[in-house]
Formats: structure tokens, sequence, C-alpha cells
């Protein structure tokens, strides 16, 4: 079979390499889909964090099982699936506590260990999602729609708060159709008009600010001086995360979806005075999953705006390159085998 590896930064290399022999607890998956995530294109120029070369990227995947383990009933070959690529040690304090997402020991597909840039993977079969009614592109997609839901169901979003989501990019996008479906005023922050024109259409967001005209301003008068009760960033910048912690309400909340290898400084005594509560959101849960497939399934999540590229599995490596031009535009590109 093939496989593309990412043999160190700026390098992609096609490969032959045999079928891999699944355990007793595994199943084996023909890839059909892969999205492509900000941390692929991190890890392809060399700023992505806990990561090592020589990697096969790829963790928003949906396929067809191949061989199904006999002890699982309810994988058939020929089922279509999606994959959760986080490989938890189900022992630890967050594993005990059934946040698997945060897993001390975690392994994400494409990041600590091989994803799913291969024809065929061996994947747990308890990791493995039944996508029956869904597309192909539609189940490939769950893993990156539930890092917003998963956001959203952290910051325990209600119908009263005002919510601003920094970052028009795909997770951002996701964020903020998680938080409209649960009834929240959304404004969405970028510092490109035309991903906000996009989030306005997509996500049916009610308002939105260019983070490079006064957004603080803006952000008062829109809130009528209060400010967002929850703000989440979703840009994976230094500048704009740091920036964040002016926008948040007296008693409000920062929620950091993004990752940046950096540290991160904010002024002590703002914060205290506003009693804030910083959250991290990593990843997602099962159940995160299981809500982005109901609402696929019920057609409140429209994807055909929201993949914007593609490419084959050979052309790959030649398309990769030209998604990291800003002039193309690109909000989700998708691999087709």
């Amino acid at each position: 079979m093939k496989r593309i590896v990412c043999t160190e930064p700026h390098q992609f290399k096609v490969v032959e390499t045999e079928i891999p022999v699944r355990t007793e607890k595994e199943a084996l998956v023909k890839v059909k889909r892969i999205g492509i995530c900000g941390t692929d294109l991190h890890a392809y120029q060399g700023n992505q964090p806990f990561f090592t070369y020589p990697r096969v990227l790829g963790h928003e995947l949906s396929g067809y099982i191949d061989e199904a383990p006999e002890s699982h009933s309810s994988l058939q070959k020929g089922n279509q699936v999606s994959i959760i690529p986080y490989m938890e040690c189900g022992q630890c304090i967050a594993c005990r506590k059934g946040k698997t997402n945060c897993c001390t020991d975690m392994r994400v597909m494409g990041v600590h260990i091989d994803g799913g840039m291969s024809e065929v993977i061996a994947v747990p079969s308890d990791h493995l999602l039944d996508t029956s009614g869904l597309s192909l592109d539609e189940a490939a997609m769950v893993e990156p729609l539930s890092i917003g839901a998963h956001a959203v169901n952290r910051a325990h979003v209600q119908k009263e708060d005002v919510v601003l989501v920094i970052g028009a990019g795909p997770i951002g996008l996701g964020v903020m159709a998680f938080a409209k479906e649960s009834g929240a005023t959304v404004i969405g922050m970028d510092i490109s008009n035309e991903r906000l024109d996009f989030a306005k259409k997509w996500a049916n967001i009610d308002y939105t600010i260019n983070g490079a005209n006064s957004p603080l301003e803006t952000l008062q008068t829109l809130t009528n001086e209060d400010l967002p009760t929850i703000v989440f960033d979703a840009t994976g910048n230094v500048k704009s995360m740091e920036e964040a912690f002016h926008y948040p309400a007296h008693g409000g909340k920062l929620v950091y979806v993004g990752l940046v290898k950096s540290h991160l400084t904010f002024f002590n005594p703002e914060f205290h005075k506003k009693e804030l509560t910083l959250l991290g959101s990593r990843n997602a849960t099962k159940e995160d999953f299981y809500k982005v497939i109901e609402m696929l399934k019920n057609k409140k999540i429209d994807l055909e705006l929201y993949i914007t590229h593609r490419t084959s599995f050979e052309e790959m490596p030649k398309a990769f390159q030209q998604w990291l031009n800003p002039k193309e535009k690109v909000i989700k590109a998708v691999i087709e085998i």
C-alpha cells in the first residue's frame, strides 16, 4: 500500500509499505477521506508542539472497515466509519474522570503517533464510530467539528450568553456554529473580511468584527458596554491570545481553543478585577463526536461550502504546498483516496 510521510519540515515522501497487521482489538480501515488541519500545516512548517519526524500526518479521517475483530459485533466489513484519533491510556487521573481528551499520556494520530495518510490503517475498534447515513466528506469532518462542540460544551454556553469567537478558520467556525446552536448571541472576529463574510453566511452568526479596526470599542458598542460573557480564541496566535484578555465581561470566561508554541502573559490586576475564568479546551470526547454526527444527520450543518479544496492522494504533496498560500483562500481541504 502507499503512505505519505512527512520526513522533515517542508518535505513529503510517498512510500510503498506493507498493509498493517491488526491486533485482536483493532480493525483495518481503508481510508477514503483525509481532512487537512492546522496541526498538519504547523507540522509541515516545523512549528507544531509535541512533534517529531518522520511522521505520517492525518487525523481527520473516514473510510470503510476492511477487517473487524469478531469480538466487536457492531463493526462489520464494509461499514463506513469516522475515527476518533485520540489514543488515551484509560488509566490516568484524567481518563478515570472521563476526560480522555486530555489524558496524561495522550497520543494523537498524526502528531504523537503515525496518522491516516495511508491507504489502510489499523485502529482500535473502540475508536471507530459508525457513520452510515453520512457522506464520506461529512464523516471525515466529524473530528474537526467535534473540537468546536467540545469547546462550547466546556464553557457551558447558554442562550443568554453573548459569545465572541476570535478566529474564523475551520475550528473557529465550528465553535461559532455550536455556540449559535446553543441559542447564544454570537460575534465573530477575524482580520480577514472575506472569512468574516463566510462565517456570517455559514454559521449564521449575529455580528462580525474586523480585529484590525478598534475591536474593543466595537465590542463595547455591540454589548452596551457589558462585553461578551464568553470569549473563545481559536487563532493559535500569541498576540491575539494575549489581547483576548481584554474582551470578556466582568465575571466572564476566556477559552483557549487554539494552541501556540509559546509563553502567554497577561496583566494580573485586570484579570483579578474581572474575576475571569480561564479555560483550555483540548481535543474532544466521544460524546462530542456523537453530537456532531447527530447534527450532520439532521442537516443542521452544511459542509458544501465548508470544504473549499480537494486533491487526490497522489497529488497531495504538490497541493499541500499551494494550500499554504493565503491567496488560495483555503477554509478546509480534503484528500480523496
